[in-house]
């Protein structure tokens, strides 16, 4: 006969065995939504599900998708069906080489040429800035970034300005005014589109490699002079190992902007039909085939996510370095010898040739009252001040008193600053959640979310957001998200989010080098997380945090890919606004307006470094 006690016994510590996993259960669950990391995790993942994920979802949906315009070149078919249409014409079809191939050829192209070039010229700058005993730092390392304050397409206009010939720009330029005869294959194609966007991006090398040198101990070097090491085997057996992942970086970093450029291959390529895939997705979706410049982006996006990849495998790793530590670093410049005076004369060669020339070349020609004649008899300040005269560009008043140039002024300057801050702000949060959930699948899931922004060209972003918020947002009768096209907000919503990447990688970099026992010190002492954070975590990381400000001011003042396509009459910016001058050939005008965005961006991050000692290199995760 069985013990009744013992049954009973047995039931009892089953039954305490269930109520204590109940209740181990609800712990976890309670901790699970009530921890402030837990919170801002699932937040973030909602968020840029919906504003990174589902727009490039339906990228890729409308790619497989027959649009309205197409259904008469497929027989039976209806708008709405599963295709294969858009696909067959950009791989095999009679226009897939000059729609697909030949532009892809000529991205590959530029793209790696001009990534060459700038890991080149960015790296010797560095290395010559940090660890050399040239003269003059300061101002080098000031003058060497101004290429990258212009807008492309300034640079561009001022190329165009130096080298036109008659043949193809009609007016001479500057060369061909002095009767230097000029070829066409430099004033237009792929020779100017490569060495514009080099000088305009070599900065991305100059900076994160400035930062890397600027945290190696001299005494490594050293090291190596003393067992009898030349200088150029210290360079090559010590130094490029230990800067090899930012170089690796703005390889990166340079090969996607400039593999998904637009406005320089459009101005310097389009009149002689040199068409990229840029320029081709502009033409595509500007001419309503939206599926076709879809798959033609979702093309160049699977490019860019290669490199990503080999990013992620190669220097994946490199930011888990302690920066801030008890042990000092030391730096002793490397004396150059005897080829520092030849070497600060081609210093002062390049910054007075590509920096300071092109900038008081553009400053002259807005005095210019005929385009192409440069006599001191032509000089007029009418396109800064005049009055708007019948026979000059329709009437056109002088910047500083047209009505159009000072409501885009205003547009621009609160787009710059609202983007700016928001997306710095929500750049420290997401950094926070990357730092510390590096070793979870959510922290790691976030990050790299944040990051699929910069894999999408500019000018497909920009359509994907005007094709998702043109009409509004409805669950039921209830309207979740009111339709923005036309508005004010989608132009800050499309900034903000297309600038992620570059603000969340400054706020992980920052984030990085702060340690946790801060945070445990304020949780002891009973502080809520919203006050560890805004006192200590947030003034730890405020240098951090006006890095990625300055880097994302400076790249929304010269933004035009990205918003093109989103503007209203009412909505639009300076950069639009001499862009489209210069397409009119009104070169005068909006070379005004580029003088312009450059003094606002100059003085802009002369206050920020002088205020707050700013690194642009931290912007861009250095």
């Amino acid at each position: 006969m069985e013990n009744p006690s013992a049954e009973w016994y047995t039931c009892r510590n089953m039954s305490k065995t269930a109520r204590f996993s109940s209740k181990r259960l609800k712990n976890e669950l309670h901790e699970a939504f009530t921890t402030p990391y837990n919170i801002m995790t699932l937040v973030a993942i909602v968020l840029l599900s919906y504003l990174i994920l589902f727009p490039l979802v339906e990228m890729i949906a409308s790619s497989f998708t027959l649009a309205k315009v197409d259904v008469k070149a497929i027989k039976g078919s209806h708008a709405g069906q599963f295709t294969f249409y858009y696909w067959q014409r950009i791989f095999h079809s009679m226009i897939a080489k000059n729609m697909f191939y030949i532009p892809l050829a000529h991205s590959l192209v530029i793209a790696s040429c001009t990534s060459v070039l700038c890991i080149a010229l960015g790296s010797a700058f560095a290395w010559l800035i940090v660890r050399s005993d040239i003269p003059h730092k300061k101002f080098f390392g000031l003058m060497l970034i101004v290429p990258y304050m212009l807008p492309s397409w300034a640079i561009a206009l001022s190329w165009n300005t130096i080298f036109r010939n008659t043949r193809v720009g009609g007016t001479p330029g500057f060369f061909a005014y002095l009767g230097v005869p000029i070829p066409d294959w430099l004033s237009y194609g792929a020779v100017p589109i490569i060495l514009v966007l080099s000088l305009h991006y070599y900065s991305y090398s100059y900076l994160l490699v400035s930062a890397a040198l600027k945290s190696i101990n001299s005494e490594v070097e050293e090291m190596g002079e003393i067992i009898g090491a030349s200088k150029w085997q210290i360079v090559r057996k010590i130094t490029l190992p230990l800067v090899l992942p930012a170089i690796l970086s703005a390889l990166i970093l340079t090969f996607s902007k400039a593999i998904g450029t637009y406005s320089v291959p459009s101005m310097l390529g389009l009149k002689v039909n040199y068409y990229t895939i840029s320029t081709m997705i502009h033409s595509t979706v500007n001419s309503a085939q939206a599926g076709l410049g879809f798959s033609i982006s979702l093309m160049l996006i699977s490019i860019s996510a290669i490199f990503i990849f080999v990013n992620q495998k190669v220097i994946g790793h490199r930011k888990s370095y302690v920066t801030m530590n008890g042990k000092g670093t030391r730096s002793n410049p490397i004396p150059l010898g005897k080829a520092r005076g030849p070497i600060l004369v081609l210093l002062y060669l390049f910054v007075a040739l590509m920096v300071v020339f092109p900038v008081v070349l553009m400053c002259y020609q807005t005095l210019m009252l005929k385009v192409g004649d440069y006599s001191l008899k032509n000089l007029t300040l009418h396109y800064w001040v005049g009055k708007g005269r019948g026979d000059i560009y329709e009437g056109l008043d002088g910047v500083l008193r047209d009505r159009k140039f000072l409501s885009f002024l205003w547009n621009t300057l609160k787009l710059v600053f609202l983007t700016s801050i928001f997306a710095s702000i929500i750049g420290q949060l997401i950094g926070y959640i990357n730092a510390r959930g590096r070793k979870l699948k959510s922290g790691q899931f976030v990050e790299q979310v944040a990051f699929i922004p910069y894999l999408i060209p500019s000018i497909a972003f920009g359509a994907m957001y005007l094709s998702m918020f043109s009409k509004g947002v409805r669950i039921g009768p209830v309207t979740i998200v009111p339709p923005l096209y036309g508005s004010f907000a989608l132009l800050v919503l499309v900034s903000v989010v297309k600038h992620l990447p570059f603000a969340s990688r400054s706020g992980t970099a920052c984030m990085l080098q702060i340690g946790t026992d801060l945070e445990e010190a304020g949780q002891i002492a009973g502080a809520s997380f919203v006050k560890r954070f805004s006192h200590i975590v947030f003034p730890l990381a405020k240098n951090g945090f006006m890095s990625g400000f300055m880097l994302i001011f400076i790249s929304i003042m010269k933004e035009l890919d990205l918003i093109v396509l989103l503007m209203s009459p009412k909505q639009g910016t300076l950069s639009y606004l001499a862009y489209w001058y210069s397409t009119e050939g009104w070169t005068q005008p909006s070379n005004c307006i580029a003088i312009v965005m450059f003094i606002l961006v100059f003085l802009t991050h002369w206050l920020s470094n002088k205020l707050f000692k700013t690194d642009l290199a931290g912007g861009l995760g250095g």
